[in-house]
C-alpha cells in the first residue's frame, strides 16, 4: 500500500496515471507519517520548516519492513521500485 498526506481524489488519480495495482491510503494529518519518521523538519534554500520526508517502507508478507528508502526521488522512483522488487508484468 501507500500512503500520502494527499486527498483521496488526488491519489486515485495518482494510482490510475501509474496503474498501480495496490491501494493507496491518505494521511493528510500526518499520523502516518510521524510514526514512521517520514514527517519532520526539512531544509530547502536555508529555510527550515516542518514537511514530509518522502519515504519508501517495504514489507513482506508477514508485514515486517524490510527495506526503508528515505528522501527519495519522486520522478521514476514508482518505475524504479516495480523493477527492483520484480512487479513489472
Amino acid at each position: 500500500m501507500g500512503i500520502s498526506p494527499d486527498s483521496v481524489e488526488k491519489l486515485a488519480k495518482f494510482a490510475a496515471t501509474e496503474s498501480l495495482n495496490f491501494p493507496l491510503l491518505s494521511d493528510e494529518d500526518h499520523a502516518v507519517a510521524t510514526a514512521y519518521g517520514a514527517y519532520g523538519e526539512k531544509q530547502n534554500y536555508g529555510r527550515t520548516y516542518l514537511g514530509i520526508i518522502r519515504s519508501t517502507f517495504v514489507l513482506n508478507e508477514e508485514h515486517i519492513i524490510t527495506s526503508a528508502l528515505y528522501n527519495v526521488r519522486a520522478t521514476g522512483h514508482v518505475s524504479r521500485l516495480r523493477r527492483e522488487l520484480g512487479l513489472d508484468s
